[in-house]
């Protein structure tokens, strides 16, 4: 098995709130996004065959494709949405590899942009008349805002959460 371990700073650069707009699912495939189920030492990332295969899924474009390039002992990964470098080996034994990574790798399944929404429609007699109503008739009576609270803040908790699953799946591995 080989993880890839972002630092500290790694969680600290995501965008406020990145974590917390996460579901469940989502938070689970971002952190198996980070392990591979093979044993990769740094002198065979040279001659990998790209995409790896994460324990997340898929390595089809679009899915949870992660590419490795080297240039002399300098290791890079991809992924379509960031670009990571290994910084050192955590730890390895010849069964697990542990590498510190210095992004959040991002899977483009969770993060890569919707693409473009189609033009609207064009109006019908129906949605015509809602035009001529005024803006208070067309508002919620009940005053409640949908929008989101800030939930920035708790981002770092979620980033513990996270190492911590890690932390946990690597003892267990041992």
């Amino acid at each position: 098995m080989t993880v890839f371990a972002p630092t500290d700073n790694a969680f600290s650069s995501l965008k406020a709130g990145t974590l917390n707009s996460l579901s469940s699912q989502q938070q689970v495939q971002l952190v198996q996004f980070h392990v591979l189920p093979s044993f990769i030492s740094v002198s065979q990332f040279q001659t990998v065959s790209n995409p790896l295969r994460t324990q997340a899924g898929d390595t089809s474009p679009g899915d949870f494709p992660l590419n490795v390039t080297t240039s002399g002992n300098q290791v890079n990964v991809s992924t379509g949405i960031v670009d990571a470098t290994v910084g050192n080996t955590i730890y390895t034994d010849g069964e697990l590899a542990v590498y510190q990574v210095d992004k959040v790798l991002q899977p483009l399944s969770i993060f890569a942009s919707p693409s473009p929404a189609t033009a609207p429609a064009p109006a019908t007699p129906e949605t015509s008349n809602l035009k001529k109503k005024s803006p208070a008739a067309l508002s919620p009576s009940s005053g409640s805002d949908d929008t989101p609270a800030d939930k920035s803040g708790a981002d770092s908790v979620n980033g513990v959460a996270v190492l911590g699953i890690g932390a946990f799946c690597f003892a267990f591995w041992l």
